[in-house]
């Protein structure tokens, strides 16, 4: 099983050079940056909370671009997976991010992953033009143009939320036909997302009907079902609790990747979580 980490980069937290760093150092397979564009007021969130207080965490609202996180992380590390933990492709132009992910593949030599997700926040997703209801359909118009744009010389795509013609855009990816695309999401409706667009699946930590070691039948038939190989299909566990038994019943299960939580703190503060982390993986 491999392992990496998942974190909010900010001004206040670890500079993602040195986090990249010391997790390729400790032996992390992939680190994967979070993404929010910005916070939109409401009663919901009227601002960043102090700490330890109730509210969404005050990471939301200063996490940093990822994608130039990924390329600072990119620029002093060699084997290093580098990886959006997710990217919200609703909130993004479709062309630029196409060019984007090509040039992180590129730069990086091949090191990129493209974890995706609709996102949740509804005043965030409609600042962006984006219809809420809509994002699911608008992420898989989007995801199905940047594979066109990424291994086609000239490449168009029409449908009802992205349209154009033919377009020429380089550079492309060096991972082909393109990076794998790693698709957020719990339970079934995400699996057959994933199934239909994605390279792999990435459910939060959760119990219950969403149990993502009970699903892996399913995903596995859903794969079959749609003439795709099973092997090479990663599941990856977002969010995992750093503790031997969760650890060990995911790897017994045939979880492919887990992703431990990295907070928000001072390098410092940082370095020490990772030490406890080598040490358990």
């Amino acid at each position: 099983m491999k392992f990496g980490l998942t974190n909010f980069p900010t001004d206040y937290s670890i500079h993602p050079a040195k986090l990249a760093q010391a997790a390729e150092e400790r032996g992390f397979e992939s680190v994967w940056f979070a993404e929010h564009s910005h916070i939109p007021v409401s009663p919901a969130t009227p601002g960043p909370p102090e700490p330890g207080s109730p509210g969404l965490p005050r990471e939301y609202y200063s996490v940093a671009d990822p994608f130039v996180a990924l390329s600072v992380a990119a620029a002093v590390t060699s084997t290093l997976k580098l990886a959006t933990g997710i990217c919200l492709v609703p909130q993004r132009d479709v062309l630029q991010t196409a060019k984007q992910v090509a040039s992180l593949d590129l730069f990086s030599g091949g090191r990129f992953l493209f974890g995706v997700g609709a996102g949740w926040n509804q005043p965030e997703i409609e600042n962006h033009g984006t219809i809420h209801a809509e994002r699911f359909a608008v992420m898989r118009e989007r995801i199905e143009a940047m594979k066109a744009l990424w291994s086609e010389e000239k490449a168009e795509y029409h449908g009802k939320y992205v349209d154009f013609g033919p377009a020429y855009a380089w550079p492309k990816p060096v991972q082909k036909p393109h990076p794998p695309i790693h698709v957020g999401g719990a339970g079934l409706r995400a699996i057959r997302r994933a199934v239909r667009y994605g390279d792999g699946w990435v459910p939060l930590m959760s119990g219950g009907d969403d149990d993502p070691v009970a699903l892996l039948p399913k995903l596995h038939e859903q794969l079959r079902a749609a003439g795709r190989r099973v092997d090479g299909f990663e599941v990856t566990i977002y969010f995992c609790p750093p503790n031997p038994e969760t650890v060990k019943r995911f790897a017994d299960g045939g979880i492919d990747r887990v992703l431990f939580p990295l907070p928000s703190v001072p390098e410092a503060d940082a370095l020490e979580i990772l030490d406890g982390y080598a040490k358990l993986i």
